[in-house]
């Protein structure tokens, strides 16, 4: 039965909740208004009169008439209070933090089932790309083999343009912030930190099991360095950061965020700029593409409006598949192969965390090492390693995945630029 009287609270008026409010303007089909809008800075100029705005969050957590809360801040402590409170308060809630969601996950299940009101966060996930709904709604447990895909559009921008202009990290890093794609201090999405919370939330829905963000193993893309981003122009490949969960033959999950080396006949070759693309893979319907921007205000209002307008339909997420029994599988038992570039002449302690390596060289000032390593021991490498190391991703080591096929020749007869 469709709800005609839906009140918004919304917490923020950035980029994201100006769009939002854009979007309702132009959506006068959902019956829905913004009553009040919470904002922190007192001073700051806005699109929308003063008595539009509310300083005091209780305004709207403690407003009978408002139904559902929308909250669209950057600081994950305020909105956890703030969501927190609003479902004990029985309102409706959608958001789009995903760091908040990630780190306090079980606890927001708890509440959902306590208070009986739905918490919504498609938002959250990949921006413009329903893949969250998709999971829930569409796939059955016991079918869905593997997910994976570019969820960060911060750094799928640094890295396209790196690639198609021929620039340095540090150059497309800084073309980013200029553009409102990357913070002043960017290490949440460059440090590979973004795409592991939302892997946190994918899992959930992908195959029921509810983790901690640091049980996930990630590495961003701020270790790459000119070695890397030479070999795949010269191999016709492009770097990716990719989100990677898939199952084992035993039932447990692999789970993990690394940046990977495509070829073009892989889905996620084409998904440039801010765009997010992410590829399930099932028994019987093999693989399926999702792809749509990432970022942007309008992308993520976009997705927010989709909450509400379900909200409006009484819809909730069911977790239908929270009763498996499926574990993440231990970080010593993942196997991957990749390249390891270093910048240390002495490889050999470097070598011996691997457990096959296929070709090695080093210089005076800069190495690599081609091999395969579980993500154990590449921890290790990372934690101990005096100087700056970066594995790039060439295939997880399960044949179910249908990791992309580069021959021989295009992975290991590189010559190394001095």
């Amino acid at each position: 039965m469709k709800r005609n009287n839906l009140t918004i609270g919304l917490f923020g008026f950035g980029c994201v909740g100006y769009g939002l409010h854009e979007v309702l303007q132009k959506t006068p089909t959902l019956k829905t208004t913004i009553k009040t809008i919470c904002v922190k800075q007192k001073n700051k100029a806005r699109q929308l009169p003063q008595t539009a705005f509310t300083f005091d969050r209780n305004d709207i957590l403690n407003d009978p008439e408002i139904n559902v809360v929308v909250e669209l801040i950057d600081d994950a402590k305020a909105a956890y209070e703030i969501v927190t409170a609003a479902l004990r308060k029985g309102k409706a809630v959608v958001t789009a933090n995903k760091k908040m969601l990630a780190e306090h996950l079980p606890e927001l299940l708890a509440l959902q089932q306590e208070y009986k009101v739905p918490l919504l966060y498609e938002a959250a996930c990949c921006a413009s790309i329903p893949i969250i709904r998709n999971l829930e709604e569409y796939y059955d447990n016991d079918l869905l083999e593997s997910i994976e895909g570019i969820v960060n559009g911060s750094t799928n921008y640094i890295l396209t343009k790196t690639a198609e202009e021929n620039i340095s990290y540090e150059e497309a890093l800084l073309s980013a912030q200029k553009n409102g794609y990357a913070e002043s201090n960017p290490i949440l999405d460059t440090g590979g930190f973004d795409a592991k919370y939302k892997l946190v939330l994918l899992l959930a829905h992908a195959f029921g099991i509810v983790v901690q963000p640091e049980e996930i193993f990630h590495v961003g893309i701020d270790r790459i360095s000119n070695l890397e981003l030479q070999y795949a122009k010269e191999k016709e490949l492009k770097i990716k950061l990719v989100a990677t969960a898939y199952k084992n033959d035993d039932g447990t999950i692999a789970a993990f965020v690394l940046p990977k080396l495509v070829a073009k006949q892989d889905k996620l070759f084409r998904v440039d700029d801010v765009f997010n693309g992410v590829i399930t893979k099932t028994s019987f319907a093999d693989t399926q593409f999702f792809m749509g921007k990432g970022a942007g205000a309008h992308p993520t209002a976009s997705a927010v409006l989709s909450d509400i307008s379900a909200l409006s339909y009484d819809y909730r997420y069911e977790y239908k598949k929270r009763n498996s029994t499926e574990k993440l599988q231990p970080e010593t038992e993942i196997l991957v192969k990749l390249l390891l570039s270093h910048n240390t002449v002495d490889k050999n302690w470097l070598k011996a965390y691997f457990s096959e390596v296929v070709e090695s060289y080093a210089n005076r000032e800069v190495g690599y090492i081609i091999g395969t390593i579980s993500l154990y021991a590449l921890r290790q490498i990372i934690e101990k390693s005096r100087h700056p190391v970066s594995p790039i991703l060439l295939e997880a080591m399960k044949p179910s995945l249908q990791p992309v096929a580069v021959d021989d020749t295009s992975v290991y007869d590189f010559a190394v630029v001095e």
